[in-house]
Order: C-alpha cells, then structure tokens, then sequence
C-alpha cells in the first residue's frame, strides 16, 4: 500500500500512533507537507465524514479518526506554515448564548479540521457580539452557530444584524444549525446557509470556497 493511502487508511480506523509515525515516515521521505495533508490525513477523513453520514460509523469513531488527524498535524503544521500553504479558510464556531448543548458543534468543529479548515472553537453560552469581534480580529471567512433551544435562536438574529450593522455581512459568510433550527428559519433571519447536520455543515462551509476545493 502506498505511503499516503497507508495514512488515510490508519486514519480511518482511528490509529493515532501509526498515522503520526507514518506522516513523519512521509516527511523523511519529502513528499510535500501539502500532498500529504490533502491525499493522506484529508482524503481519510472525508471518508469518515461520508461514512459518518451514511450512519455506517459512529460519534466515537469519528472522534478517534480526529485524534489521529490532530497528532499528525502536529507533524505538519510547522511544516504548512514555513511553507506558507495556505488553509481552506477560517471559521469561527460556537453554541449561542444561554446555550449549553455543544456535542453537535463540536462534531462540526471536527469535522470542518479533518476537512483542512482552521477553526476557532468559542465554545458554549457565546454571546452575539463575540461571535463578530472575534471574527473580525480573526479575519475569519464563516461564522457557525448552534442553538439547541428555541429560546437561544434570537441570537443568531443579533449575529446577523450585527454584522450588517458592522459591514461585515456578505464579507463572512454565517451558517446557523442545530435541532429547532430550520432552512426557513435561515431565511427569515438573513443567515447564508443552515445544515442540519456535521457532514452537511462540512458540505455547505466547502461551498463557498469552490476553488479552494480539494
């Protein structure tokens, strides 16, 4: 089996040693910082994104495939920076405010990095306006935002009309998701896009950046 499919291969199945000590295997051996980021650790997780979708794994081993990814990152990322590759893009991503549910959001934040996208993961309770300062500090192309509670859904409007207010819609893209959330609720309150679950949020982040794509 050739050297990068052996990485996204163990990365499926969860073997962080293995896939960390491979992605050096793959440095020693220079094969491009960026190849093996795209055809090794990206290419096995989008299978397990797809797989995820298709309900043929399971939560613990998407976050097993995530672990694996994360330490062969830690291989990579000096590598990516000295190269100056550039990431996919920048999201900015957390739970709205009075909201304390964060197993889906976390499942997209995952997902969104196996996917070669830097997140910045705000966490839960995260009020409306640090969702826009931190994505304009961050220059972050796409805000996502959860609500699990009928009750959190107005945030995602201040979001919204935050951004509006601050010049900053159209510039970054908004992506709200989460059980009472709905498409039609997307349109009523302006927001670019709703998914309605991890691998769709991947789908619908991937999208606007179609020449970025891998």
């Amino acid at each position: 089996m050739e050297l990068l499919d052996q990485i996204s291969f163990n990365l499926q199945n969860g073997f962080d040693k293995i896939v960390a000590s491979l992605t050096k295997d793959a440095v020693e051996k220079q094969i491009p910082p960026k190849e093996i980021l795209s055809n090794g650790l990206i290419a096995g997780m989008n299978i397990v994104g797809e797989k995820f979708k298709n309900h043929d794994i399971f939560l613990p081993d998407v976050l097993l495939a995530a672990r694996a990814m994360n330490g062969a990152m830690e291989v990579l990322k000096p590598l990516l920076i000295k190269e100056g590759i550039p990431i996919r893009g920048k999201v900015v991503i957390g739970s709205v405010k009075d909201d304390l549910h964060d197993i889906g959001k976390n499942l997209v934040a995952i997902l969104l990095k196996g996917a070669g996208f830097e997140v910045i993961d705000l966490g839960n309770d995260v009020p409306a306006e640090k969702f826009i300062s931190v994505a304009r500090e961050e220059n972050a192309h796409v805000i996502g935002m959860s609500a699990l509670l009928t009750t959190t859904m107005p945030v995602m409007k201040k979001v919204v009309d935050l951004a509006k207010d601050e010049g900053l819609f159209g510039k970054i893209r908004i992506v709200i998701g989460g059980a009472p959330v709905s498409k039609e609720y997307a349109l009523e309150i302006g927001a670019d896009a709703y998914s309605y679950d991890g691998a769709n949020a991947v789908e619908t982040v991937e999208s606007f950046f179609p020449a970025n794509s891998q």
